[in-house]
């Protein structure tokens, strides 16, 4: 005890020295002289004030921003803009083991495009699970723009629990998007193609190219998506772009951009003019307005064919049965956004000037009396754009998407030439603010504004080019997401986020009191399967199994050891090491690597993950716990021997390095016997105060009794040692018992100082 005591009196002076000096920095600089000596005006200040949080604060609200060419997703903090995690989706992600244990593998497999392994992804468009129209924190979706690939991500826990390939796209942009139940996720094409396999010629491009926009069925008890009860529409070949489905009124429609509704076919290396000039010809383009309940409909009803064992309900049919129309809207256009209330739609077009407000209610009206402009070549009725407006607004050059806030008929539209957001009334129609943002804004994102209750508050624009905004990094620079104070009359900038990953391309962000994510697992889980593993293995049940040159190890992960810490096996062995983490801590999550194998495994509490590997090389490999994980994280360590073919053992004494005799082994009891006094008076301060009012300290509680469970098993080993007359083990099984106390002791230490920091109250 007397060296735990030591321990502590260290830390109490460091941290005495630690708060004079830093009381002392503090007196000397009044916060005039901080801004004098960094040049800081109080605008600088208020804005820094606007974004902080405390130490140990939360913020309110959590971002999903897409990660690009990265692959994953990243999630951070507002106001704060702090970083908080990448969730990996389509990419290898070491420190989630993502990648790199069996469970994970399986789910990246998913996302085999014919047959072939893919392992880069393109995230665009992040959505959020809604009920009622209202996010609800459960599932976050996410699309692969270079391969026509969905995801879905639970939100119990973070993780990629599943990746759907669409069967019938060759690319897409526009998605995911959910209906305001989130029974369906909407996944558009970007760039015609065949919707069947195979080789077509472009001079076939009108009669045989395609667009699609598919309906994914999603099965909200399961959380999966469901292939096989998921169909497609065909339409034609423009480019397809974003999407979103109707709310209110407007439920039970989706409507989607297009571009290149000139159909034209570029070959820059033939002499031909490039895309760019051939797709940017016409004054406006098209957006696809669909009735998908009626679609569904049609799918249950048979009146879909089968492309690559996929449902499409083709043109002829979505004309004939009245469920597909065309509108005009402006041209390039990239944002459909329909309006929290469900009557208006909103759309920007990057070479025009204007945003166009659509009336739900006159296209509806234009459909009714079959009051249409024409139709496209292939037959599809185009509605008359004056009839279907209800206003345009100049709001800048080169418009491109647009958020709502909380205020009625407020809304923020990116102006990408200009590099401005402008705030504008899309009821009145009329300008009402402008700030400029750094540089070449793309997306933009208000909290909870593609939903039917905007939250308002702050705005982030998503930006294409840094530039001088940050130090210098080379010449691939950083992105920068900008957090823009929208509460007031006037829009202020606050903060510039450098972004040092992929190219995020879109953003959701949800009030954070509505995601509820498990801190812990139950025991033995599969966190991909959301079922318990088979191969979940309990305390005293670790073991090896072999089947020929199979070979599986079923083990368990603890604070500090791994069990079993040898691992024998022979060359040519094909080896899956099932790690099973006892902890029930909070956060107390352990690593799991093994030297010259590729296995890397992160285990949460609770979690069972596993690593498959060919034991190819005679050898000693080392593993070891990859993840801080307590003061002994070194110590927890083992060997992989793998021997080699025809290896015969000899028979010798395991070797030992220092040697202890009974003076050792009663110098550890008697430090342990102390220890628990300490131990005990933890415990009386916890337990005459109100701790199960405080869930972190009833948590806490747990883990501690359960590190004294185990101090007192391996204290009954190690006096059944001594009783033995063996000091060896005697002193070795009672320093493993004092290793437990100190973890106790530990974790009721910070049981004790929450309860102090936060108002515990004495028990009467």
């Amino acid at each position: 005890m007397k060296s735990l005591s030591k321990w502590s009196m260290l830390a109490l002076g460091a941290l005495s020295i630690g708060l004079a000096t830093t009381s002392t920095a503090m007196s000397a600089n009044s916060l005039e002289d901080v801004m004098k000596a960094r040049g800081l005006t109080q605008k600088d200040v208020l804005a820094a004030a606007k974004t902080y949080v405390p130490t140990g604060g939360r913020d309110e609200f959590i971002t999903f921003s897409s990660g690009g060419q990265s692959g994953q997703v990243i999630v951070y903090g507002v106001p704060s803009m702090r970083i908080l995690k990448y969730i990996a989706v389509f990419t290898a992600e070491p420190w989630q083991g993502y990648g790199f244990d069996d469970e994970s593998k399986a789910v990246m497999a998913q996302g085999n495009v014919n047959g072939k392994e893919i392992t880069f992804g393109d995230t665009h468009h992040p959505a959020l699970s809604e009920t009622n129209g209202v996010y609800d924190g459960q599932y976050l979706f996410i699309n692969d723009k270079n391969n026509p690939r969905l995801a879905v991500i639970d939100l119990s826990d973070f993780e990629t629990k599943q990746i759907v390939v669409n069967p019938v796209l060759k690319s897409e942009h526009g998605g995911p998007f959910v209906t305001p139940n989130t029974d369906y996720v909407l996944q558009a094409a970007q760039y015609a193609a065949p919707l069947e396999n195979g080789f077509v010629p472009l001079d076939q491009f009108n009669e045989k190219y395609r667009g699609a926009i598919t309906y994914w069925k999603f099965d909200r008890k399961e959380g999966r998506i469901v292939p096989a009860e998921s169909f497609s529409v065909e339409v034609p070949p423009y480019s397809q772009d974003l999407s979103d489905f109707g709310k209110g009124p407007s439920d039970g429609w989706s409507f989607t951009n297009s571009f290149c509704s000139e159909r034209y076919v570029g070959g820059i290396e033939s002499g031909r003019p490039p895309f760019e000039a051939g797709c940017s010809q016409k004054d406006t383009d098209f957006f696809h307005m669909i009735n998908w309940k009626k679609a569904v409909e049609l799918f249950h009803a048979g009146k879909a064919k089968k492309i690559n064992g996929h449902a499409v309900i083709s043109m002829d049919t979505a004309v004939k049965e009245g469920i597909l129309f065309l509108v005009p809207e402006p041209k390039s256009p990239h944002g459909m956004d329909v309006s929290p209330d469900g009557k208006f739609m909103i759309v920007a077009g990057k070479l025009d000037s204007h945003t166009y407000v659509y009336s739900f209610e006159k296209m509806m009206g234009l459909i009714k009396n079959k009051d249409f402009a024409g139709k496209d070549a292939y037959g599809i009725p185009i509605l008359d754009l004056k009839k279907s407006l209800h206003t345009q607004v100049q709001v800048g050059l080169g418009p491109l998407h647009t958020q709502y806030d909380s205020k009625p008929c407020t809304v923020y539209t990116s102006i990408y030439v200009d590099s401005q957001v402008t705030k504008w009334d899309y009821c009145e129609g009329k300008v009402l603010d402008k700030i400029s943002i750094h540089y070449n804004i793309g997306h933009l994102m208000a909290m909870e504004g593609d939903s039917q209750t905007p939250q308002g508050k702050y705005l982030v624009s998503l930006n294409k080019l840094a530039i001088d905004r940050f130090n210098p990094v080379g010449p691939l620079h950083p992105q920068n997401h900008q957090l823009i104070d929208i509460s007031g009359d006037k829009m202020e900038l606050l903060y510039d986020m450098a972004i040092p990953l992929g190219e995020p391309h879109y953003a959701v962000a949800i009030s954070a009191d509505k995601l509820k994510p498990k801190i812990r697992y139950k025991s033995g889980w599969d966190s991909r399967t959301d079922k318990r593993s088979e191969y979940r293995t309990r305390p005293g049940k670790e073991r090896i199994e072999r089947d020929g040159n199979r070979v599986h190890v079923y083990a368990t992960a603890i604070r500090s050891h791994f069990t079993p810490e040898i691992i024998e096996v022979e060359e040519g062995d094909v080896v899956s090491v099932h790690i099973t983490n006892l902890e029930r801590a909070e956060d107390q999550t352990h690593g799991f690597a093994i030297s010259g194998t590729n296995v890397n495994l992160s285990l949460e509490p609770g979690k069972t993950a596993s690593g498959t590997f060919t034991a190819d090389k005679a050898g000693v490999f080392p593993y070891y716990c990859t993840e801080f994980c307590s003061a002994l994280h070194l110590e927890m360590q083992g060997y992989l021997m793998v021997k080699p073919k025809g290896y015969k053992a000899t028979a010798a004494k395991g070797a030992e390095g220092t040697i202890y005799a009974q003076g050792d082994y009663d110098k550890q009891f008697a430090t342990n016997l102390a220890t628990q006094d300490v131990i005990n008076s933890v415990v009386g301060f916890i337990t005459t105060h109100n701790y199960q009012d405080f869930p972190a300290v009833v948590a806490l509680v747990e883990d501690a009794t359960e590190q004294l469970n185990f101090a007192a098993d391996t204290r009954k080993k190690a006096e059944d040692f001594a009783a033995k007359k063996d000091w060896q083990n005697a002193t070795l099984w009672a320093g493993q018992w004092w290793q437990y106390q100190v973890k106790a002791a530990d974790i009721g230490l910070r049981a004790k100082t929450y309860l102090e920091q936060n108002g515990a109250k004495k028990v009467k």
